[in-house]
């Protein structure tokens, strides 16, 4: 089993070898977003099954649920209401949907509980995350980021193909125990200013600072949070620094905070997972994604803000 990660030569062993296994392209441009789709038909991994971040791992309307009436669409922390827990399991800009949605999409693809899961994209690590970690979090342990991205796979003579790939047979994949934990509003809120919660912002400093915000209709951060943007987990040649690099970068970040202790945010859950991700890679043990991140705190004018 690999994970957190795979280097371009373990993948290309791994799909000689003849093991089960699903390699996922996460590819997306949060300014263009049919761009993602492009991409994969220009070149992918040969194989690969596209996953897109607003179509496939996130909730909308559109959606295919047996929805009861409009009240059911709601989402928590939208102006409209709050969230039922069957559709949607945190609001934001990508509200997460619920775990049995997603594991009813992983089925419509084929993926199922023996296969060993690769997911990549071509933005560093900034939407592959995601699908790290919901496959975690509908109780998959066995999925890992190709190292480095599209680019790194290229770069090692990795097969690549361009257009659609065959449909795989459907498969009849079902969620199990819960292998990442997910925190809510509520949660943060409850913890604030408390020991036991460190949390830690993935956004650009100017935005975290409070000086800029294209995004979202608040500018500035949770109170208490720490600012590390995700940005600084990736090296110069496009993957991850070392194990012992990026170690020495949280413990210094955290000044003697508890590792366990951390909840990781961004704008809408997406660009925190490379923190997450570090944050295992450095042996430093699981923490906690706020999914709703920043665009479900700030849209409620009750919750506090700081700037700075």
């Amino acid at each position: 089993m690999y994970t957190p990660l795979i280097s371009a030569q373990q993948l290309q062993a791994l799909q000689a070898s003849g093991q089960p296994l699903m390699v996922f392209d996460c590819s997306f441009e949060l300014m263009k977003p049919l761009e993602g789709d492009a991409q994969y038909l220009q070149a992918h991994v040969a194989g690969a099954v596209r996953a897109d971040l607003n179509r496939d791992l996130s909730w909308h309307s559109d959606h295919p649920e047996p929805f009861d009436s409009a009240q059911d669409r709601l989402v928590e922390g939208a102006s409209t209401g709050p969230a039922r827990t069957d559709i949607a399991a945190s609001g934001g800009r990508h509200p997460l949907p619920s775990r049995a949605h997603f594991a009813q999409w992983l089925a419509s693809v084929g993926f199922d509980s023996t296969m060993q899961a690769v997911v990549y994209d071509r933005q560093g690590v900034n939407y592959s995350g995601r699908l790290w970690w919901m496959l975690k979090w509908v109780g998959h342990d066995a999925v890992a980021v190709l190292d480095g991205g599209l680019q790194a796979w290229q770069a090692a003579g990795g097969a690549v193909a361009s257009g659609s790939e065959v449909p795989r047979p459907a498969s009849n994949f079902t969620a199990s125990q819960e292998k990442a934990d997910l925190a809510t509003t509520e949660r943060v809120l409850r913890h604030l200013g408390q020991p036991d919660q460190t949390v830690i912002d993935a956004r650009a400093t100017p935005r975290y600072r409070g000086e800029v915000e294209p995004l979202d209709p608040v500018a500035g951060h949770i109170p208490g949070a720490l600012n590390r943007p995700f940005g600084l987990n990736i090296g110069a040649d496009g993957k991850f620094k070392p194990a012992d690099q990026l170690k020495a970068e949280f413990l210094q970040l955290l000044a003697g905070r508890d590792p366990s202790s951390v909840v990781h945010q961004c704008g809408s859950g997406v660009s925190a997972l490379p923190n997450l991700l570090a944050m295992e890679i450095a042996g430093l043990g699981s923490s906690a994604l706020y999914a709703g991140s920043w665009s479900e705190w700030c849209s409620d004018a009750s919750r506090p803000v700081a700037k700075g």
